[in-house]
């Protein structure tokens, strides 16, 4: 069925791997399930999921090694699950390609809520988190509306970043924080501002934010710089407002 909503949970736990399976499908998913990381990144090539589940701590294959993999051969939404004592575990994951992390143990709702907080964002497709750019590209411009600043061009419509003329291969989190910042100008956008929108939310001052989600923020940040080529000293794109938040530099 070309509407059908496929997930594919990774988790060696069988008590926690059933608890995912039942969120999903409650979802209405259909779900595949796998006890390890190659068994998982196979199951994410056959099946071409939505939505993948991934536990960090796992026998063989971790789950770093594990999203890298499915990164290589996939632009499924990837959440990972990681121990609450932990917070590092899922920022590097969040390096290895994630979208979203869940801190264990979690409540069916919560995750269900960041699973539908990503899947209102468009899906952008990409060869990896850290593919190089591609051959220059023809940007279509009929009906197209371009952000542009000292040789970035993001079209939010088509979900495309380019840096004089290079694709740029962003993760969803990644282009979602760009396009905000070009759109934002100027104006500081806090690390709180980020993270809500990434949940598609809107900031007014009773949301909750973690520090995990701040550094989760900081992570992304320094992953788009890398991508864009940029030293955090001497920023071309992205300044930092010290203990406040992100802005595009001055043109």
């Amino acid at each position: 069925m070309p509407d059908e909503r496929i997930a594919v949970v990774i988790e060696d736990e069988a008590d926690i791997r059933a608890l995912l399976a039942a969120v999903l499908e409650q979802a209405g998913f259909t779900v595949h399930a796998a006890a390890d990381g190659a068994e998982g990144v196979a199951l994410v090539s056959e099946h071409g999921p939505l939505v993948t589940t991934l536990d960090i701590n796992m026998p063989g294959m971790d789950g770093f090694e594990t999203a890298k993999r499915i990164r290589a051969v996939s632009s499924t939404y990837i959440v990972m699950l990681s121990a609450r004592t932990e917070e590092i575990d899922a920022l590097q994951g969040l390096e290895a390609g994630a979208d979203d992390y869940v801190a264990k143990p979690f409540r069916p709702r919560e995750l269900r809520a960041r699973i539908d907080a990503m899947l209102r964002r468009p899906r952008h497709f990409a060869d990896g988190p850290g593919a190089a750019p591609t051959a220059p590209v023809e940007l279509p411009t009929a009906g197209a509306e371009w952000i542009e600043h000292n040789g970035v061009r993001l079209s939010r419509d088509m979900r495309i970043a380019v840096l004089e003329g290079n694709d740029l291969e962003l993760t969803r989190s990644e282009f979602d924080i760009l396009a905000d910042l070009m759109a934002a100008g100027r104006r500081v956008r806090t690390k709180a501002d980020l993270a809500l929108m990434l949940r598609g939310e809107q900031y007014t001052g009773a949301e909750f934010v973690s520090d995990s989600d701040a550094r989760a923020i900081e992570v992304h940040i320094a992953n788009l710089r890398r991508k864009l080529g940029e030293s955090p000293t001497q920023p071309r794109w992205i300044e930092t407002v010290r203990g406040v938040g992100y802005r595009l530099t001055a043109p």
